[in-house]
């Protein structure tokens, strides 16, 4: 893999730029601000018909003869706007204090994060491009959780330099995806958290096939061989988008499988991984990125014979 380039002058200025300008949509009124990201999703709903298709489709697959046509049609206008809601909410955050924003947001689950935490071996965190995932790190800068992000570097310096500023402001870390492992263990030894985003499909040669949705895809097999190296406890942590703020939900320990087949075991320690997942998104559907191509990929079995 090629080494990234260090940014330049005119890299940092770019970033400044696009941090004014994010910021300047969080100073409208936020009524106006959920209006308009509404409509920005309305505006993307009818008009992305690449994307629009591709959330239909998933719906199609994942939901089956629980949803009709009709109700596909509107929940997957339902995360067009919830994706016009996640910019001026992350700009809204840009402009406020940490007292304001952990005032919007309320915890469930805390205690599962303690207990975990308890056994001294750090904590591995498992979320998904669901509720406002970018809002987290308020929670842990809320209580002093040493959170740590997986995260793959964006091709835009200027704009991976706002991100990695916006996740890092109230005092996460960031590892690149790249040669993460090494990092991650000695995280880990320190005793601190490790959250890694693992909703998304992935090539046959960085993770297994396992059921989602009553459908097999292909999943990251990391978080599996992190949990099996450093028996380090698994939680799934979500932040959902409410009426009247939003809810950041620690779920209980999933409990590590270990039955000495090293393939078996990660197979077995996904899949409940990615069950964790989807029992979060079946909650609030709605606040799913269902505009990924979660089932692009098929196992050799289903692949259509010559």
């Amino acid at each position: 893999m090629a080494k990234r380039r260090q940014p330049t002058p005119a890299d940092f200025k770019r970033c400044a730029i696009i941090h004014r300008l994010v910021a300047a949509l969080g100073c409208l009124p936020r009524g106006v601000a959920r209006w308009l990201g509404n409509g920005l999703g309305d505006v993307g709903f009818f008009l992305d018909h690449r994307h629009r298709k591709v959330a239909l489709d998933n719906l199609t697959l994942a939901m089956g003869n629980t949803l009709n046509a009709q109700q596909r049609w509107d929940l997957t206008r339902m995360v067009f706007r919830h994706m016009g809601q996640i910019l001026f909410e992350v700009s809204w955050s840009l402009t406020v204090p940490a007292a304001v924003l952990n005032r919007h947001i309320r915890i469930d689950g805390l205690e599962h994060y303690r207990a975990a935490h308890g056994k001294g071996r750090g904590v591995l965190v498992i979320t998904g491009h669901l509720g406002n995932w970018e809002l987290l790190p308020v929670v842990a800068g809320r209580y002093r959780i040493p959170l740590n992000v997986v995260y793959r570097p964006l091709d835009f310096t200027p704009l991976n330099l706002f991100f990695e500023n916006l996740r890092t402001r109230f005092g996460a870390q960031l590892i690149p995806t790249s040669h993460a492992m090494f990092r991650i263990v000695r995280a880990m030894k320190k005793k601190e958290v490790v959250a890694i985003l693992m909703d998304q499909s992935v090539d046959w040669y960085d993770g297994v096939w396992v059921d989602f949705f009553g459908h097999r895809t292909c999943t990251s097999k990391g978080m599996a061989l992190i949990a099996m190296k450093t028996r380090s406890p698994v939680l799934p942590v979500f932040m959902y988008r409410e009426k009247t703020g939003f809810r950041a939900v620690f779920g209980p320990e999933i409990p590590l499988v270990v039955t000495g087949d090293k393939t078996k075991d990660i197979e077995i320690n996904t899949l409940n991984y990615s069950k964790a997942i989807e029992k979060g998104i079946r909650r609030h559907p709605e606040q799913w990125f269902w505009v990924h191509r979660r089932w692009k990929k098929k196992p050799y079995c289903e692949w259509p014979r010559p």
